[in-house]
């Protein structure tokens, strides 16, 4: 019995972990009131960067502001020595990530309501 309560909350979790990964993915692309302009100016480094983003985010079981700016910027500080990608574009990038996480964080707390009713 109480090994089916656990996997029920490692279930949740992760469910949630995966709702805010698309969530903040979404958002960029279809969300925001820039969105068809993101879309139009996303390039193949930002899609990269992004997925390793939503790949680390995935992996936490609790997402603060504090831990999702980190990501943002190790990710970044990665692909600011490739030649290719100006450090303009980089800053842009980075803040255009941070300033999601107002909207990010309500869908978090949506999410942790809905948590607490599958327990």
């Amino acid at each position: 019995m109480k090994n089916n309560s656990i996997a029920k909350n490692i279930l949740a979790t992760a469910g949630i972990a995966t709702l805010i990964a698309g969530a903040t993915g979404a958002y960029f692309l279809y969300g925001g009131k820039n969105a068809q302009k993101n879309r139009k100016k996303v390039k193949s480094w930002s899609l990269k960067a992004r997925r390793d983003i939503l790949e680390q985010i995935e992996n936490l079981t609790d997402l603060t502001q504090e831990k999702y700016h980190k990501i943002i910027q190790e990710v970044s500080d990665k692909y600011k020595v490739l030649k290719n990608i100006g450090q303009e574009e980089i800053a842009e990038f980075v803040e255009e990530l941070k300033c999601h996480w107002e909207d990010i964080s309500k869908k978090i707390s949506k999410s942790n309501n809905k948590k607490i009713l599958i327990n």
